[in-house]
């Protein structure tokens, strides 16, 4: 079983908590994938829309009649064959969300803290316990932890002084666990966990992964 290091938000060490081989085990790129895939999927607006011949402006009178003319027969100026026609098949406002299978999503959480941990790129502090609200107390304490780019910030309860200091800093996002997706962890170079958060989520993830295993010896 590997460990990390539990450090407060000056960077020092102050213990260490053990990681389960379930959750940080191994990375399975298709399924991070996937999920991407579907998170980005479900973001998308679906407003794009063109207009048909009922849709566009022009009159409705035929431009001729149908004979005599020795022109090609024609009854509106919107049909899609003319310039400024309405479009045909084209688009139409929809959602692009579709059913992702929870069982699918939670590997895909493990496998994004596995990837975390092997770039180095996951740090665990023991608690969000900020002297104040000040943004500038907020960047000393990213500045100790090595946060230099961009860094998701998982609290486990609400914490007054860690949401007004980080909400106006760039390249930050503040989260609570139950919000996280596989997407943010990627998104993001470091993703700095509380520890009561990261011990939370293990238990979880760590019943899911059972649930899997035993699923999988009946099947078998």
């Amino acid at each position: 079983m590997a460990t990390i290091d539990v450090v407060n938000l000056k960077g020092a060490k102050v213990g260490t908590l053990d990681l389960a081989d379930e959750i940080f085990g191994a990375v399975n790129e298709d399924l991070l994938w996937e999920a991407v895939k579907h998170y980005r999927a479900s973001q998308r607006a679906g407003t794009h829309a063109t207009k048909n011949r009922k849709l566009v402006s022009g009159s409705g009178k035929k431009l001729w009649k149908q004979k005599g003319t020795g022109r090609a027969r024609v009854g509106s100026i919107r049909s899609p064959l003319w310039r400024h026609g309405g479009t045909v098949h084209g688009p139409q406002p929809r959602s692009y969300d579709y059913r992702f299978p929870r069982k699918k999503l939670l590997g895909a959480l493990r496998s994004a803290l596995a990837s975390k941990l092997a770039d180095g790129k996951l740090t665990v502090v023991e608690n969000f316990e900020l002297a104040d609200h000040k943004t500038k107390s907020f960047r000393a304490a990213l500045e100790a932890l090595k946060a230099d780019k961009s860094a998701l910030v998982i609290a486990s309860g609400e914490n007054r002084n860690l949401e007004l200091g980080s909400r106006n800093v760039e390249g930050v996002e503040l989260m609570r666990s139950s919000q996280v997706h596989p997407y943010h962890l990627l998104r993001f170079d470091r993703a700095i966990i509380a520890r009561d958060a990261m011990e939370r989520w293990q238990q979880s993830l760590r019943k899911s992964a059972s649930r899997r295993a035993a699923a999988g010896q009946e099947v078998a």
